[in-house]
């Protein structure tokens, strides 16, 4: 198999891990049937009289097919909020085993069109608050979450409209605010996030089974923490507020609840009827996806989960990751030319500060790895792309190809480069399908990817500065070089893979 063939694998191996069906049916059992408990991750929750779910997500459709599976008869009632037209793109891409059966007990509503709330999705929103006020101390309550819930359950606090809701938060991304500073908002203008769902179950068991698109899985993050004690106080959401010059353009409806909420988090305590459990993550991929190259035969390393920065700066990183390997397979793995660029990447990480990313340690692990054997470096998480043109793309895609125009240049300044030793492949994907507004999840690069284009009259560099890789890869030798998976019902952001052999001449 080409190096190709083997990280296409990989990728396909992360994702299949964390796919609706399989991630459940993994994670939760129902057993018994005159006590019935509900086991998860192998924490039992006794079903004492009746057992409901609701969910919100992107992938959450497939989630609630394999959980009514499970739960058969026990489940009383479910609804679930998903996006619009996902019921029909799945029936079209022929991925039944996502879909509801007939005469299912969960009722599906679709809305947040282009990732937005809208009218549906409050009807949805409305609907599981009125299931979950409802409850008693004897119920059970299945919550599933999944990325993209934020925009599927609003409910602004009275008297806030979900318009001027959406207007403050447009205003607040416009101005570049983060993700984690938009989701502080909501969640204090919300009677259902930031714990919210969670309160109004109360006094029934709350399980909530999570697939988190969040790096570092935080809990009171993913969609917006509905059933997690928020960690942010209203002083949060004002300093946010102060920070984007909004603090004198408010709503009126929007001062009045800001000033009438409490300026404290809700005490964690109130939560011991909760339990929240993350049945899939960007972690889980990376480990499935590690396993799977070591059964292959590589020497396989895991960078980080949470590779996060402009795609720039993280193209430059996997580039002199992948120069310091190439050494280390031409016999240069010590001396001058590796410590300089160990002293790069050190430095790039500190600029980049990755969470939880100990570069030190990682190199020392790498100082062992040596040509005899293949190396696959694994890493995931969600980079950002400056926009500066109106070409069509996605980030994963500008990933690879910032990397290919990367080793390229590296290449091109050394007279006998490392490079020319080794076989390289790198990808770069998202686990959700869909890289931007196209149907690629990303692409693959080599060194000789520059080359190889200008021999086609294609210019990296112009395709880069307009933002333009999806045309790119489209073009460049027939797309063989795209990443093409077609929707996978789930996300837990994005994977890259980094694979290298010695050359047969080396």
């Amino acid at each position: 198999m080409s190096l190709h063939e083997h990280a296409l694998f990989l990728f396909r191996s992360a994702v299949g891990t964390v796919r609706p069906a399989p991630m459940l049916k993994r994670a939760v059992k129902l057993q018994g049937d005159r006590c019935p408990q509900l086991l998860v991750k192998g924490r039992a929750f006794p079903v004492k009289r009746d057992l409901y779910l609701v969910g919100f997500g992107k992938a959450v459709l497939g989630m609630a097919a394999a959980a009514e599976e499970i739960l058969g008869d026990h489940l009383v009632r479910g609804i679930i909020n998903v996006p619009l037209g996902i019921q029909e793109s799945l029936q079209r891409a022929g991925m039944q085993e996502m879909l509801l059966k007939p005469h299912s007990k969960i009722q599906v509503i679709e809305g947040a069109k282009n990732n937005l709330p809208d009218p549906e999705a409050l009807k949805g929103a409305a609907a599981i608050q009125e299931l979950a006020e409802g409850l008693t101390v004897d119920d059970l309550l299945l919550v599933l979450i999944s990325g993209g819930g934020s925009a599927l359950l609003p409910a602004p606090i009275l008297p806030i409209l979900l318009e001027e809701k959406e207007k403050l938060t447009k205003m607040l991304a416009s101005r570049g605010a983060a993700i984690q500073e938009l989701n502080i908002v909501r969640k204090t203008l919300s009677l259902l996030k930031g714990g919210g769902l969670a309160r109004l179950a109360y006094p029934a068991q709350v399980v909530s089974l999570i697939l988190s698109d969040v790096i570092g899985d935080p809990l009171d993050i993913i969609a917006s923490g509905p059933t997690a004690a928020s960690s942010h106080s209203v002083q949060d959401c004002l300093q946010i507020l102060a920070k984007y010059n909004l603090l004198h353009n408010l709503p009126k409806s929007v001062e009045t609840v800001l000033s009438s909420s409490p300026a404290k988090p809700t005490a964690p305590e109130d939560y011991s009827h909760v339990c929240n459990i993350i049945i899939g993550s960007n972690t889980l991929a990376l480990d499935e996806a590690k396993r799977q190259a070591e059964g292959l035969g590589y020497a396989t390393l895991i960078l980080s989960a949470a590779v996060s920065g402009e795609v720039r700066h993280i193209a430059m990183l996997y580039c002199q990751l992948i120069q310091l390997l190439c050494l280390g397979f031409a016999g240069l793995g010590e001396g001058p030319l590796s410590d300089k660029v160990r002293g790069n990447l050190l430095q790039l990480a500190a600029e980049l500060e990755i969470p939880g990313l100990n570069l030190a340690k990682f190199l020392q692990a790498l100082r062992g790895l040596g040509p005899e054997r293949p190396v696959c470096i694994l890493a995931g998480g969600e980079t950002t792309v400056q926009l500066q043109g109106t070409g069509k793309g996605g980030r994963n895609q500008e990933l690879a190809l910032r990397v290919g125009l990367g080793l390229h240049r590296a290449q091109a300044t050394k007279v006998s480069s490392p490079l020319g030793r080794c076989e390289v492949i790198f990808l770069s994907g998202g686990t959700d399908g869909q890289d931007g507004p196209t149907e690629a999840a990303g692409a693959f690069c080599s060194p000789e990817l520059v080359d190889e284009a200008l021999q086609e009259g294609l210019n990296v560099e112009a395709f880069l500065s307009n933002n333009d890789s999806y045309s790119f890869f489209s073009q460049f030798q027939g797309g063989r070089h795209l990443l093409v998976t077609g929707l996978t019902g789930t996300n837990v952001m994005d994977i890259q893979a980094v694979l290298i052999r010695a050359t047969e001449s080396s």
